[in-house]
């Protein structure tokens, strides 16, 4: 059986996106189909790598292709056409902005595991510390080397198992050496580590914010195309009182807020298993219903996940119990930003003319 290029493109408006609810090619989410030899080359406006949702629609296309007798040869591909700024920082595809309304809650902690789980998947990744006044992530994830200098001055940032660093720690002679720094050089520091280092490709950077709405969160967010947010906190009402401006500062700023992760949730007692909410429950759930935003997954307190992280990070650990749940939040951040870029690739394909598909006629 023989299917053209026209053809097969109405084929695949069998083929639905699972969080939104329509078909990719009602969604603009089909760039281009061609047909060459019994290959079908198919290019799909996709922009989270190993995110589960994207790789089960580019599993369905395949099958689809399978079952009209084409090989599938499926490629992602988004730009500027679909909405996408390519002028900062243009070769990294997606910017995840970790952030918290208050210190202390594990947000280093939560950023360091989504590189690092980012990473396990096969994605290229980035962390870029930009927590200035408390630059942990070295203590998280051990760093290979030291920042290496270009030609033309640009950093070039050390890896921990494939994850590219950039940290003020690296900056202090010592560990526990302070960062003593007014609003203009904190701001200077940020520039540099946005525009003068050579991450490479990236599938994901994930900036570890400093906490609250402060100065250089609201500079970075001015700064760079961020994707997304995704926003920790601990049920303890002060630290949600706090989560909540944060949010606020996003939505201010049209940041997309990916979800809320509750870390230190409730501890599970190593005797009877019996669960504690220490610091008190069901707080995430009263913010995420407040302001309509996804719950991404809670984090029961256990040694493993302690609050500085020196265990290095839990993703990689397959004899911990708390490696299920965070392995969970991080599929469910990829999926997140997936679902928002084709959002924004269906957003900007509604403000152009229909595609009309021409009619095929016979011989």
């Amino acid at each position: 059986m023989s299917i053209t290029e026209h053809e097969l493109k109405i084929k695949l408006e069998e083929v639905e996106d699972p969080d939104i609810g329509e078909d990719i090619v009602t969604l603009g989410l089909v760039n281009d189909v061609t047909i060459d030899d019994g290959t079908a080359r198919i290019s799909l406006a996709l922009n989270a790598p190993y995110a589960p949702s994207e790789m089960e629609l580019g599993n369905q296309v395949r099958e689809l292709c399978d079952e009209v007798g084409l090989e599938a040869d499926v490629r992602a591909s988004v730009g500027r056409e679909h909405g996408f700024d390519d002028e900062v920082l243009p070769n990294v595809r997606n910017v995840i902005a970790v952030s918290s309304g208050k210190g202390g809650v594990g947000k280093t902690t939560v950023a360091a595991n989504l590189a690092a789980g980012l990473e396990k998947r096969g994605a290229m990744v980035g962390l870029l510390d930009a927590d200035i006044h408390g630059p942990n992530v070295p203590k998280i994830l051990p760093i290979e080397g030291e920042p290496g200098v270009m030609p033309n001055e640009d950093i070039v940032p050390p890896r921990s198992d494939g994850v590219r660093i950039i940290s003020m720690g690296f900056m202090m002679e010592e560990d526990d050496d302070p960062a003593i720094l007014r609003g203009p050089m904190v701001n200077k520091f940020m520039m540099k580590f946005l525009e003068g280092v050579e991450w490479g490709r990236l599938d994901y950077l994930i900036v570890d914010l400093p906490p609250g709405t402060g100065d250089a969160t609201l500079n970075l967010l001015q700064s760079m195309p961020v994707t997304g947010s995704v926003v920790v906190t601990t049920p303890q009402e002060m630290a949600l009182e706090d989560t909540s401006k944060g949010i606020q500062m996003f939505n201010k700023h049209d940041t997309p807020v990916l979800g809320v992760v509750e870390n230190m949730s409730s501890f599970v007692c190593p005797s009877c298993d019996d669960q504690h909410g220490l610091f008190g429950t069901d707080g995430a759930d009263e913010i995420v219903d407040r302001y309509d935003t996804p719950l991404l997954g809670k984090i029961p307190i256990h040694p493993d996940f302690g609050a500085d992280g020196s265990k290095g990070p839990i993703v990689k650990d397959d004899e911990s119990s708390v490696q299920d749940p965070v392995d969970d939040i991080v599929d469910e951040i990829a999926d997140r930003v997936g679902k928002t870029n084709r959002r924004t690739v269906a957003e900007n394909t509604s403000d152009e003319p229909a595609d009309v598909l021409p009619t095929e006629t016979e011989d």
